[in-house]
């Protein structure tokens, strides 16, 4: 294991055992809730969008330690960024992570999110890690329906 792998590991479960933005959010603009059924990940997302600006976003749940670290690492990614910027990100975390296992991924852009660009060797743990990612659009598009990673 290379000293980027130990370091990536070391956050990824750094934000598991403390997420960030764990927490319900009586103010939120909008909501959405997510369910993983392969792993039983569920998590109810709030964001709060003034001006096209993301102010703040939080999440409840229960899953697996990639899907809360993934979760609690996209709140703190989000907040400050247009839905503009958002949309963009997620589709830059959604590329990275579903592109061919054999590919180095691009992920300068990503920061610390690039420590999710392992996930795609594993397949069935990209829903893990991009559950609340859908589910965070979802709440920026006002779906109102639950979103499932199946």
């Amino acid at each position: 294991m290379t000293d980027l792998d130990d370091l990536y590991q070391d956050l990824i479960l750094d934000h598991t055992r403390r997420p960030r933005n764990f927490h319900k959010m009586p103010d939120a603009t909008s909501m959405a809730d997510g369910h993983n059924r392969l792993c039983g990940d569920k998590l109810r997302l709030y964001v709060k969008v003034i001006g096209g600006v993301i102010q703040d976003v939080a999440f409840e749940g229960d899953g697996c330690s990639i899907s809360k670290a993934s979760a609690s690492m996209m709140t703190e990614a989000m907040k400050g960024k247009t839905v503009a910027e958002a949309e963009a990100l997620y589709e830059k975390f959604h590329t990275v992570l579903t592109g061919p296992p054999d590919e180095t991924p691009d992920v300068p852009e990503l920061g610390k999110l690039a420590a999710f660009s392992g996930v795609r060797k594993f397949p069935v743990r990209v829903k893990c890690a991009t559950l609340a990612w859908h589910t965070l659009s979802a709440a920026l598009k006002n779906q109102g329906e639950p979103v499932s990673t199946e």
